[in-house]
């Protein structure tokens, strides 16, 4: 039970700790993030959409023809995500809609 426990905190903080390696050791990161707010959103809302966008854009044209189904996994990815906690909150025991 432990190693199941320990393997789904690494799946959760896996990209976010991806992101803070690609602001703190790569050049891109300042191409590609011209402010701060959108990599902050993308950090704490939408991981997974923020790293496919960031590996995806070019300097030249931005991102373009199918590099955008790349962002779109990134986009099913975290609404799997979001989608996973709604469903797991229901389970615990005190929540108002909790059914045994």
């Amino acid at each position: 039970m432990f190693v199941g426990c320990l393997f789904a905190m690494l799946i959760a903080t896996l990209p976010r700790v991806a992101l803070i390696f690609a602001w703190l050791f790569s050049a891109r990161w300042s191409q590609v993030w011209t402010n701060w707010f959108w990599p902050l959103m993308g950090f704490l809302f939408a991981p997974y959409t923020t790293i496919m966008y960031m590996l995806t854009w070019t300097s030249v044209s931005g991102i373009h023809g199918w590099d955008w189904m790349w962002v779109g996994m990134g986009v099913m990815l975290d609404a799997m995500k979001w989608a996973q906690i709604i469903v797991q909150r229901k389970e615990v025991p005190g929540y108002p809609a909790y059914a045994p």
